[in-house]
């Protein structure tokens, strides 16, 4: 089983779902948790009976929302403590540093520090991370039109003294308003589509699958993402 971080104040649930999809069209069983403040996925993907906490499929992909740690989702799946969650690949959504030490991310395989260069993304994302105690590697995903190197270098000077270890690799995807658009209209009919977004977006969402997927090759991946895209 292989879990993987996503950190920050940005909104980033709905770009983890849709790489959730690529993971699920490729045969892998995935599950989303929601362990943010606002628990956003409570109100974009559907479900009939909400609840406080609760597991719920949709397109494929198992979501928890409403979990303090794994183990309450174990307790929840009727699982033994001893037994892990019976899944390929878990996607984790956190942006406090209660969620970071409850789900115990420095023991994540992956984990990535996502955020837009305004202020409230970048200083309130680094508040999830910057108290840990256990030093945590991360790759930065940058969502921006333009990245300024002034930009990036202003992130590493705040993050310092912190126990977080930027990895080498930064990833950039120029977020653009149409992609905004293409989001919203499939939070409204309850559905994962990827055809109308930009060429950007596709490629980023490709990019960040190949780097979950080690064992499966880029060129692989495309066909099944253009399967995807023609609702194959």
């Amino acid at each position: 089983m292989k879990r993987i971080g996503f950190i920050g104040a940005y909104d980033k649930i709905d770009f983890i779902l849709y790489i959730a999809k690529i993971l699920v069209e490729v045969g892998k069983k995935v599950l989303v948790i929601d362990g943010t403040l606002t628990q956003k996925a409570k109100y974009i993907v559907p479900v009939i009976k909400p609840s406080k906490s609760y597991v719920t499929e949709f397109e494929g992909i198992d979501i928890a929302v409403g979990f303090e740690n794994l183990e309450n989702i174990k307790q929840y799946l009727a699982l033994p403590k001893i037994s892990d969650l019976d899944y390929d690949i878990i996607l984790m959504d956190l942006d406090t540093i209660e969620g970071v030490q409850n789900f115990e991310l420095e023991q994540f395989d992956q984990n990535y520090f996502v955020t837009s260069f305004d202020m409230y993304s970048i200083k309130r994302g680094l508040e999830s991370i910057c108290s840990i105690q256990s030093p945590i590697h991360a790759t930065k995903v940058l969502f921006s039109q333009e990245i300024l190197k002034e930009e990036d270098e202003y992130l590493n000077f705040l993050s310092l003294g912190s126990k977080i270890i930027w990895n080498e690799e930064r990833i950039y995807l120029p977020f653009e308003v149409g992609d905004q658009t293409v989001i919203y209209y499939n939070q409204r009919v309850s559905k994962i589509k990827f055809k109308k977004l930009s060429n950007q977006y596709k490629e980023g969402l490709i990019y960040m699958t190949t780097k979950i997927l080690e064992d499966i090759d880029e060129v692989s991946i495309r066909k099944i993402f253009k399967k995807i895209e023609r609702g194959v």
